[in-house]
């Protein structure tokens, strides 16, 4: 394969109808020229240069640790920012490295890690450093602290660290101070100090440069893993890359970025987009930015019933926003406009109070009656769905069908799941882009078996709408790949 002279642009941008069909009939197939033109969009998001099949194997070298076996095909993209894949075992040995991971988990009230998912996200590209002879501080915030807050240390992590590493986590009573540096200069190669919740600190979120500074002297380079918090522009997610040299992605913040970005940029199609959630509100920027590259676009959840109204139809006491309803009927007209197939539930489950225990029934969602409040999709939205959904090659889900939480109401959110686990065996690229999504394929135990899960829920909503994140583009750019 000859090397380009230049590297090509990913773009997030709308494709013409003409573009569609010949990605439709080819998949692998790119037009690089359309691309190139598009680049600044592409740059702000962090991202040049594209990929397809041959490049697999680079792409997967870097994340090996985390890939699933069994897990449906993945578009492949190559960043525009360096990767801790990139540095060499002489880049990393005996060296310092500070690590900003995402470890915010939930705690019961006895400290106890109720989930640990973002521990274990976290884990391959520590076990990269720490195998190379890294000498890895690790970083990270849990909750909303204000000021220094017992519930909210980070010691109930260290087990689960120690656990999941191998080894035993040192943990720091303070991320910086004299005490911290001190640990950080007994640290030897391949082990691991825990510093405490960064945001013990005011200056964390305000991203002061004298704090960033601080956090920034303790090591020699630089590794965000972070995804969930890559949309903050915080100390130390971007403030301390101005000290740190090189200031790398982690591979978890790059099997994101990968998926999020590059399957849905150059997916595989027929390409659906399912949204949900209560409110069209907290939906508006990525109903807007699917509209630009889905073939279908299904809505489910509450805002459905905004919707509705907009319409002209009877919605009872169901959520409505009455303030969205010009938008609900703008956004019904771009999608016609544009080709878009917008699929509605064609009935819903009903409830005379919003209760786990309320009486229910399936009408049509014409004939919803005074008093009675949409909860969920009916049975006939969920074949609906299901049919449209089994024509796709490439899906992303991001937003409930219904009030999952009540068991009554969780059967349509559950059917969709289901589905998606159906079709990520059979090859499609499933991808859950974060919020209550995850917590719906996490309940139905198919979470496995998808292509790509989110760990981020607001980075995950801004980066499908096409927002800039301060956490990557403050990462060193990466040298080109060849394509």
């Amino acid at each position: 394969m000859a090397a380009a002279t230049s590297s090509t642009s990913l773009s997030l941008l709308p494709s013409s109808s003409r573009q569609r069909a010949s990605a439709h009939a080819a998949p692998n197939c790119l037009n690089v020229a359309g691309l190139r033109s598009r680049a600044p969009f592409a740059r702000r998001l962090g991202f040049a240069g594209v990929a397809v099949d041959p490049l697999v194997a680079h792409v997967a070298a870097r994340i090996s640790n985390v890939a699933s076996a069994g897990k449906g095909p993945r578009g492949v993209v190559s960043m525009a920012k360096k990767s801790v894949g990139d540095l060499s075992a002489s880049d990393l040995k005996g060296k310092k490295v500070f690590v900003r991971a995402d470890l915010n988990v939930p705690l019961d009230d006895n400290q106890n890690i109720t989930d640990d998912t973002r521990v274990r996200a976290a884990i391959p590209t520590i076990k990269h450093l720490i195998n190379n002879g890294a000498k890895v501080i690790l970083s990270s915030h849990l909750g909303r602290p204000k000021g220094v807050t017992p519930k909210f240390s980070l010691k109930p992590l260290v087990p689960r660290l120690s656990e999941l590493l191998g080894i035993t986590v040192q943990k720091a009573d303070d991320c910086i101070g004299e005490e911290v540096e001190k640990m950080v200069a007994s640290l030897p190669e391949g082990g691991v100090l825990l510093l405490e919740n960064v945001r013990f600190y005011k200056e964390e979120e305000k991203n002061d440069p004298e704090f960033a500074k601080k956090l920034a002297s303790l090591a020699d380079l630089y590794v965000n893993d972070a995804f969930g918090t890559a949309h903050r522009a915080h100390a130390s997610t971007e403030g301390v890359t101005k000290y740190l040299k090189p200031s790398v992605a982690g591979f978890l913040l790059q099997k994101e970025l990968d998926y999020l970005v590059g399957a849905i940029a150059n997916p595989k199609r027929p390409f659906a987009a399912i949204v949900g959630g209560s409110k069209v509100s907290s939906k508006i920027g990525v109903i807007e930015s699917l509209l630009e590259k889905c073939d279908i676009l299904l809505l489910g959840g509450g805002m459905i019933f905004t919707f509705y109204k907009a319409k002209g139809l009877s919605v009872g006491s169901s959520l409505v926003e009455e303030d969205k309803l010009d938008l609900a009927t703008s956004l019904l007209a771009k999608a016609k406009a544009k080709g878009v197939s917008l699929l509605l539930p064609s009935d819903v489950v009903i409830a005379d109070k919003f209760a786990p225990d309320a009486n229910s029934k399936v009408v049509p969602s014409s004939a919803i009656p005074d008093g009675w409040m949409g909860l969920d999709i009916g049975p006939d939205s969920v074949k609906t769905f299901s049919d449209a959904l089994g024509t796709t090659k490439t899906v992303i889900w991001n937003g409930p069908m219904g009030v999952f939480e009540f068991d009554k109401f969780a059967v349509g959110t559950e059917a969709i799941a289901k589905k998606l686990a159906e079709l990520s065996k059979s090859g499609v690229t499933t991808i859950i882009g974060g919020g209550d999504s995850v917590a719906a394929v996490e309940k139905v135990g198919v979470a496995d078996v998808m292509s790509h899960i989110s760990t981020g829920g607001g980075a995950s909503l801004e980066l499908l709408e096409g927002k800039e994140l301060p956490g990557v583009l403050a990462l060193d750019e990466a040298t080109p790949v060849a394509v």
